[in-house]
């Protein structure tokens, strides 16, 4: 991890606006898939300027102390949502537009300019519109115990819009003490009657039982980019489910990779996103502690946990947001705008639950009655 303790002496850049061709002056829009942005107007294709420029882990607690409010910052135009109260980017020259992750018309005249803090790095989008459709379909289809006129019935409600999404990512060392306890599984033999032919016969059997003794110690643990979603727009499940992202596809954040797409300002701030990322660490550090326990069986009765040097990073990923309608409800959705995985809302059939719960408890019955008469 590359460490850049006063990272705030950049030039501040907006993350939205119109970029024009410079073949016919028109607006541009990033192709996905590429380091192009694509003219519309004239089919032009203009190379995105990519700078090489190494993406800086920042710290963490320096940051907190002492560069909060000289931090370098990003002029932004958002209006947020009257529904589910999501703060989206507002493009150049738009007079309306809903909001992308709930559909509700948004004021546009209650848009307001805040200052945020600047992206590090981003994951561009490798599918365009059509092929996050595309994978919706496929998605649809694999779909157990789903009614059998869905992929029929299944209508998108709108067209499914690219956002880039705002994510924290956090590297720290742990060092851990822990007390806990240390099972060893030990066998005894106990015996016991049973009815075989209708005689009662004596018999014996091993019987596991668990010896407990006290454990304590320390173990170290290193985590690198714990990534914790910093909107508050969809359901983290939601978010969790288009996982793992190619945070090898990286890039220094260049405001031409946004031109075409929105983007949403962070609605967890870095603070509490630690808070966030320590409660993915702890489950971690409670594995690596049973490991060093040993034994059996493992009890943890407490861990001290001490955070070091700790970095982050602010970044935006790629995802495609929409919904279908089915029997006039609305069912949202997400793809991954790099790797194409969906996550989403979906009606089941009760019908085949009911008939395949059916089928297994018939397929039990038949193994029984096998066994019945195999023993008679």
């Amino acid at each position: 991890m590359t460490e850049n303790t006063n990272p705030f002496n950049e030039a501040d850049s907006k993350i939205t606006g119109e970029i024009a061709c410079i073949s016919c002056g028109a607006s541009l829009k990033y192709k996905p898939g590429t380091d192009h942005l694509s003219c519309g107007f004239c089919g032009a294709e203009n190379e995105i300027p990519l700078v090489p420029k190494e993406i800086l882990e920042l710290d963490f607690n320096e940051y907190l102390e002492k560069f909060e409010s000289a931090a370098p910052v990003t002029e932004v135009k958002t209006v947020q949502c009257k529904n589910c109260a999501a703060t989206t980017s507002l493009p150049p020259n738009v007079t309306s537009m809903d909001c992308p992750y709930c559909t509700t018309p948004l004021i546009v005249e209650q848009c307001k300019v805040e200052n945020v803090i600047t992206p590090h790095a981003l994951v561009p989008f490798k599918l365009n519109a059509n092929q996050a459709s595309e994978k919706f379909r496929s998605w649809i289809k694999g779909l157990w115990f789903a009614p059998n006129k869905l992929q029929k019935m299944a209508m998108v409600t709108d067209t499914i819009r690219g956002i880039y999404t705002p994510y924290w990512t956090y590297d720290a060392n742990t060092h851990t003490f822990y007390v806990g306890q240390r099972g060893t599984w030990h066998y005894r033999t106990v015996s016991y009657t049973a009815v075989e032919n209708g005689k009662t016969v004596s018999k014996t059997r091993q019987e596991k039982y668990t010896v407990w003794t006290m454990a304590s110690g320390k173990v170290d643990n290193i985590f690198d980019d714990i990534l914790v979603n910093a909107s508050n727009s969809i359901p983290r499940n939601m978010a969790d489910g288009i996982e793992p992202w190619p945070l090898g596809d990286l890039k220094p954040f260049t405001p031409e990779f946004l031109s075409g797409f929105l983007s949403e300002k962070y609605q967890v701030d870095l603070k509490n996103g630690f808070g966030i990322a320590k409660s993915k660490m702890e489950k971690e550090i409670n594995q690596t502690v049973c490991r060093d326990i040993g034994g059996d069986e493992q009890r943890v009765i407490s861990m001290n946990t001490d955070y070091r040097d700790i970095t982050f990073k602010h970044v935006l990923l790629p995802i495609f947001i929409s919904a279908y309608k089915y029997n006039n409800k609305v069912y949202r959705f997400m793809v991954n705008g790099a790797t194409g995985k969906v996550k989403g809302e979906r009606p089941w059939s009760v019908a085949k639950i009911v008939l395949a719960v059916l089928a297994v408890l018939a397929v039990i019955g038949i193994i029984a009655l096998i066994m019945n008469a195999t023993k008679g």
